[in-house]
């Protein structure tokens, strides 16, 4: 790997690893101590510089916003997030290698926990209480299926950080907010393009009136003459039960793939997908999609959908199962399977640059995702169908409101309560999803990415007036590069 891309992935070496499939990096453990970050940041930028416009704007970007998060916000410091990517073991999973191989990794990154959960501790002197607070849930499920005794050494380290970050949640005065500034340089630096937050908030609020007319309108379509929050609650209740949801995903999975494929819209998706719960340490997580990485040999892919824990109470199993209500389900499909995240890691494999197979905007990869899900509505996915309308327009009211309420927990308009009542009141959320959706937006301050990088690809395509399958090859063609650089390079198109 070239210099300059080695010290970027020396900096995300948990990205590096099972995103793009870099797997010299296998069980090594990032430093991600005061000094090591130092040191890891005074390494950027020693390289030649590329030849393509593009490929050396989209380094240097990338490097920019190493520098921004790590040296100027000191988002190490002040996240548990980074040090929790950096031990997860649930990377290894995945059959991307024989399991003798996978098998001898994993257990030299548990050897490497004491050492980085010690770097953790070190470097996490500025988390505020409430970001302590969300991010205890993951510290903790760091050790499943961990053996209480071959594993004692490890599991005595992590027990270590959640100790420190019960600590911190219990004592911690530092503020929630990085300020507008903060927030400002953050999302400036990571997609290479200015940005006003007063800007930002006003198309978000534009974009959730525009949604909440789709939603009530698919709604009267449902069930005309009644409220639409009346209409919402019985789409909620319609879903699978506890042994159903694996299923209805694939038979969901297959329609996608095959209508994509079918719309000559995007870009071909080949190779497999399968579906099932995710790993036992990330089942936190309802859905998610674990691409075949770009450098990685071609094996399956894998759409996580987790049903709720069997032993939960009938209650929380059926708050957990409404979010695969069978409104919502055709889009979260869309979202992470085709035309979304699947059909994106496909195209990405079939990338000659290494730039642009490494370097991932997370704004671009999330915006891509969610423009699809109304595109598909759009382009006549379900034609007709006026509850798959409702379902795209219920997920994307969650995404405009995590974009509304970063922007206020940031620069000290909202609290946590505070976004937690948006989330009830604009998308549709019962209070626990909306106390961990607001709590989230503590310690992921760029969360409002999807419908940021969903409007910046809707103006873009407007912009450019060109057939949508030329557009959308064009576009993946060029990786996931920062927004800012995705408008610069379509501009001739």
């Amino acid at each position: 790997m070239e210099s300059r891309l080695r010290a970027l992935a020396d900096l995300d070496v948990a990205g590096t690893r099972e995103g793009c499939g870099r797997h010299e990096y296998d069980g090594v453990l990032q430093d991600l101590s005061p000094d090591g970050v130092r040191r890891g940041l005074s390494r950027l930028g020693n390289g030649p510089a590329y030849p393509g416009p593009h490929d050396e704007a989209h380094v240097a970007a990338f490097e920019r916003r190493a520098l921004v998060a790590y040296g100027d916000l000191r988002l190490h410091r002040r996240n548990p997030l980074p040090h929790l990517s950096n031990l997860d073991l649930a990377g290894y999973d995945r059959e991307y290698a024989p399991a003798a191989e996978r098998a001898e990794a994993r257990a030299r990154h548990l050897l490497g926990w004491p050492d980085a959960v010690d770097a953790a501790i070190e470097a996490l002197d500025a988390v505020p209480a409430a970001v302590a607070e969300a991010s205890l849930g993951s510290a903790t499920g760091l050790a499943a299926g961990l053996d209480p005794e071959r594993d004692a050494t490890a599991l005595a380290a992590q027990q270590r950080l959640v100790e420190h970050l019960r600590t911190t949640a219990a004592t911690s005065e530092a503020p929630v907010e990085l300020g507008a500034d903060g927030l400002t340089a953050l999302l400036s630096s990571a997609e290479a393009m200015p940005v006003d937050l007063t800007e930002l908030a006003a198309d978000g609020q534009t974009e959730l009136a525009r949604l909440r007319a789709l939603l009530d309108d698919a709604c009267e379509r449902i069930a005309p003459g009644q409220p639409t929050a009346a209409t919402v609650k019985e789409l909620l209740a319609d879903h699978p039960d506890l042994d159903g949801v694996i299923s209805e995903a694939q038979v969901v999975t297959h329609e996608v793939i095959a209508w994509s494929n079918a719309s000559g819209l995007f870009p071909d998706t080949d190779g497999e997908c399968l579906v099932g719960p995710a790993p036992e340490s990330r089942q936190w997580a309802m859905a998610m999609m674990d691409w075949a990485a770009p450098y990685e040999h071609d094996a399956p892919s894998w759409y996580h959908v987790t049903p709720p824990d069997p032993v939960w109470p009938p209650e929380e199993q059926a708050e957990w199962l409404s979010v695969f209500n069978r409104a919502s389900l055709p889009a979260i499909t869309v979202h992470e399977v085709a035309p979304g995240h699947y059909t994106h890691g496909r195209a990405l494999r079939r990338l000659d640059s290494d730039v642009r197979r490494l370097l991932l905007s997370d704004a671009f990869v999330e915006g891509w995702a969610h423009y699809v899900e109304e595109l598909a509505l759009e382009e006549g996915f379900r034609a007709g169908e006026p509850r798959f309308a409702a379902g795209v327009a219920l997920e994307a009211l969650v995404r405009v409101v995590r974009l509304i309420c970063a922007i206020g927990l940031h620069t000290g308009e909202l609290t946590v309560p505070g976004a937690t009542a948006l989330f009830t009141e604009q998308a549709f959320l019962s209070g626990p999803a909306a106390l961990s959706e607001a709590r989230r937006g503590t310690f992921d301050p760029t969360y409002g990415r999807y419908t940021w990088g969903k409007l910046v690809l809707r103006r873009l395509r407007a912009r450019t007036g060109a057939g949508p399958r030329d557009f959308h090859e064009a576009l993946l063609a060029l990786g996931a590069p920062p927004l800012g650089l995705a408008l610069s390079a379509m501009q001739g198109f």
